[in-house]
């Protein structure tokens, strides 16, 4: 069963409006050709309004980088998932290692979130990886199996069908270091037998599973020549317009 081939682009905590505007406007440019993939990019919250006005009609998708688990009320900072609709998100990222790490999310709030997003009709790109330290103790499918099956309590089928899972070995998110393309495809591998086993075949062979970790245009190619990985998504490497449309068009010439 086909599924979608996804390059995403988490900008985190980078771009001024006019940055955003600049570096969206150059993609747009260097990948309209693109249609074999789905290109996403997750801005920071000041500039999503901006940038999905600018993708309107475009091949380019918006995801927000994170929503709160309430659609509303006295949570000074944060954005709600109503929010993140009005400014013109398909997607939401949930779940990053970033959140789980720095801002202490566990697999309950994560999974509250999860409902949330699909209760209001936005995509969600799901997060789930281990540390370092995690998988020098072995624990790594431990962990992974935890957080997958956390965040996926209670979701149906059907609303499986509107999540996409990144795997992100939190030991190579900005690290330099990158899992090796085996390695991610072991655990891409494990995930896809964790969903069989939830849901079913049909179900788990449909779902986009990306890789996450110090992607970049030097190792994409051998990345997505592997069998469970269907694209990425990337940080440090989405944040200039010839690095992220190298990317993805080697990813994508290496996946045909």
């Amino acid at each position: 069963m086909a599924r979608d081939l996804i390059f995403a682009g988490n900008w985190k905590m980078n771009k001024t409006i006019k940055e955003a505007l600049e570096l969206v406007n150059g993609l747009k440019r260097e990948l309209v050709d693109i249609e074999e993939a789905k290109i996403v990019v997750a801005p920071p919250s000041t500039a999503l309004s901006c940038v999905g006005d600018t993708i309107v009609d475009s091949n380019i998708d918006l995801s927000a980088q994170n929503i709160h688990s309430e659609v509303s009320g006295a949570y000074t900072g944060e954005i709600s998932v109503l929010m993140a609709k009005d400014a013109g998100c398909k997607y939401t990222i949930i779940g990053h290692s970033e959140r789980r790490k720095y801002f202490k999310e566990d697999d309950a709030l994560i999974n509250k979130k999860i409902k949330l997003a699909l209760e209001n009709n936005l995509e969600v790109i799901f997060c789930v990886g281990e540390s370092l330290e995690e998988r020098e103790e072995g624990r790594m499918e431990e962990v992974v199996k935890t957080q997958l099956l956390g965040g996926l309590e209670g979701i149906s089928k059907d609303d499986l069908a509107r999540i996409v899972v990144a795997y992100e070995p939190v030991w190579a998110i900005g690290t330099g270091k990158n899992a090796t393309p085996q390695e991610a495809q072991e655990v891409h591998a494990l995930i896809r037998e964790e969903l069989v086993k939830k849901y079913d075949q049909e179900a788990a062979d449909s779902t986009s599973i990306l890789y996450g970790g110090s992607v970049k245009s030097d190792n994409i190619e051998d990345l997505m020549k592997k069998e469970d990985l269907d694209g990425v998504l990337v940080g440090g490497a989405s944040l200039e317009i010839g690095d992220f449309s190298e990317l993805v068009k080697k990813g994508l010439s290496a996946k045909q």
